[in-house]
């Protein structure tokens, strides 16, 4: 895998038409174009974890950040309660 960045000020003008063709649309002086190259064969790790997309169009969580759905206030402040016992951070700083 290669990663080649190139800031768009310091590409030739006709380089640049041909970036922005390829790409569809015209970039700035102020940015940079990053190009990674991959393998094909070899999947990245982000093709192995889909991301999910909520209805407003953004990233949803995975499943397991869900842990206090259902819960109401006291059950969550009383969860929470036993976790800072258990890991004794309650008690105070000396």
């Amino acid at each position: 895998m290669e990663t080649v960045i190139r800031n768009i000020d310091e590409i030739d003008a006709h380089d640049l038409e041909a970036l922005e063709h390829v790409l569809g649309h015209s970039l700035s002086e102020n940015q940079q174009l990053v190009v990674r190259i991959v393998d094909r064969q070899i999947p990245s790790p982000a093709a192995q974890r889909p991301v999910r997309w909520e209805t407003n169009g953004a990233p949803s969580l995975p499943e397991w950040c869900n842990v206090y759905q259902g819960l109401s206030d006291g059950e969550i402040a009383e969860m929470e309660k036993m976790i800072l016992q258990r890991a004794d951070l309650g008690r105070p700083f000396e």
